[in-house]
């Protein structure tokens, strides 16, 4: 058995740092005998979907539109996400958007399909236009089926009504087995507060960070709303955790926060080389 394959094996048996789920009002950090150390690379259950992936995941969107990406733009992203994966970070984070598809597809075949979870999001507001887009990410990726699949960057607080047609587009290919599992990527407040309430919900992206930097809400005010979405046993992921960069020279105190509040499953972070890679691996451990 080689280090990647004993690596892949241990995270799907959830050998090593184990994981202790934390309570909607509780932190991964509390523990009767105090602090508890996490890592990076535990495994962790994103809500009732079953869906069992790495603490962490490797973002691939940093200043992501039109296509692009930092990490695509490098040309070393490939390499990123093998290198990654070979550390024991087995969540794989991209979207239409991002222009990240061909080089996750790439990695896949490297790590293998089966022992990855891939995150996309789609932009189409048109039913039509969302299921051929799921068909197209499918292809892209070069895999028979995508683990989580959002609808990218809503604002509106009546989502769940002006989008119904993409949710049950969603719902469809859930039921083709597709995608096993689909939810939401907000950016606004209502949107967040009409994704708590919403039982399409399976899975929220959510941004959060302690200075409120590129957030929907101040942090208390998010942090209520995403109790909400727990209780219900919705998948938390958190985005923004170093606020776009606003908390790039405090990362310990953002990871700290994000590990405290104990309303995360997981957590996604860009990094754009090797050595912040390797870096954030290692202050998720020291938080």
């Amino acid at each position: 058995m080689n280090r990647r394959e004993f690596l892949t094996t241990a995270a799907a048996a959830g050998v090593g740092a184990a994981y202790l789920k934390p309570s909607a009002f509780g932190s991964v950090l509390d523990t009767p005998g105090g602090q508890r150390k996490v890592q990076a690379t535990d495994t962790v259950v994103l809500g009732k979907t079953g869906i069992k992936t790495s603490r962490l995941a490797m973002g691939t969107g940093t200043f992501g539109f039109g296509g692009g990406s930092n990490q695509t733009r490098s040309g070393r992203l490939v390499q990123l996400l093998v290198s990654g994966y070979d550390s024991g970070l087995i969540f794989f984070d991209t979207a239409d958007s991002y222009g990240s598809h061909p080089e996750v597809s790439a990695a896949l075949k490297q790590v293998g399909r089966a022992k990855a979870v891939v995150m996309t999001k789609c932009d189409d507001r048109d039913p039509k236009g969302a299921k051929a887009d799921i068909d197209r990410y499918l292809r892209e990726l070069g895999t028979d089926y995508i683990d989580i699949a959002l609808i990218h960057c809503v604002t509106e607080g009546d989502w769940t009504t002006r989008y119904r047609g993409v949710m049950d587009v969603f719902e469809e290919a859930k039921q083709q087995g597709k995608i096993r599992a689909h939810g939401v990527s907000c950016h606004s407040i209502e949107a967040l507060r009409a994704a708590a309430k919403s039982p399409w919900v399976e899975v929220d992206l959510v941004r959060l960070n302690p200075v409120g930097a590129h957030m929907d809400a101040d942090p208390e005010t998010v942090v209520g709303v995403i109790k909400e979405m727990r209780a219900q046993g919705k998948g938390i992921i958190g985005m923004k955790i170093l606020g776009q960069g606003a908390m790039r020279t405090r990362q310990d105190e953002a990871i700290r926060y994000a590990l405290g509040t104990g309303v995360l499953d997981a957590f996604t972070i860009g990094a754009e080389n090797r050595n912040e890679q390797q870096d954030l691996i290692r202050r998720v451990a020291a938080a």
